[in-house]
C-alpha cells in the first residue's frame, strides 16, 4: 500500500530508528544486495592474498552485479563512507560499519553451520569496498 510517511514526525529524529529501519529494509529483501549467486565470489575474493589481485578481483565482481543492485550499492556505499567520514562524532569507523552491514548485505542461501566463519569475511568485504569506493565506483 502506498503509506505517507511523514519525516517531520519526530520520531524519525532518532538516528538509530533510522538506520534500523535501513537494516530491516535490506535484511527483508528476497534476496540480499550482494546475490546468493555472487556470495561464495565475494566470499573467495575476500580471501585472495595478493592486495592488488584482490582489489581487481572485488571491484569486478562489484561490476559484474545487476544493475538494480549495483545502484542501489553505489548510492548505499556512498553514504556509509559519508557516515565513516563522521567517525569522531559517530563513533561509527569502517570496522563498526562493517560490522552492523556486513550480514546483512551478503549471506548465504542457507544459514549454515559456518555462519560464525562466513561473518569475518562478510565484515571484511563491506570494509573493502569502504575503503576503496572510489577505486570501485569511479565517476
Amino acid at each position: 500500500p502506498d503509506e505517507q510517511l511523514d519525516l517531520d514526525d519526530g520520531r524519525w529524529e532518532d538516528i538509530h530508528v533510522v538506520t534500523g529501519a535501513l537494516k530491516l529494509f535490506l535484511r527483508e529483501l528476497p534476496e540480499p544486495l550482494v546475490p546468493f549467486s555472487h556470495f561464495d565470489k565475494f566470499i573467495a575474493a575476500i580471501k585472495i592474498q595478493d592486495p592488488s589481485l584482490r582489489g581487481r578481483c572485488i571491484r569486478d565482481l562489484v561490476l559484474s552485479l545487476p544493475a538494480a543492485h549495483h545502484d542501489t550499492m553505489k548510492v548505499l556505499f556512498r553514504h556509509l563512507c559519508r557516515v565513516v567520514e563522521h567517525k569522531e562524532e559517530n563513533r561509527m569507523s569502517v570496522q563498526s560499519v562493517a560490522i552492523v552491514f556486513g550480514p546483512t548485505l551478503l549471506r548465504p542461501a542457507s544459514e549454515e553451520a559456518s555462519m560464525a566463519m562466513h561473518m569475518v569475511f562478510q565484515n571484511q568485504v563491506v570494509e573493502h569496498i569502504l575503503n576503496r569506493y572510489g577505486y570501485i565506483f569511479p565517476d
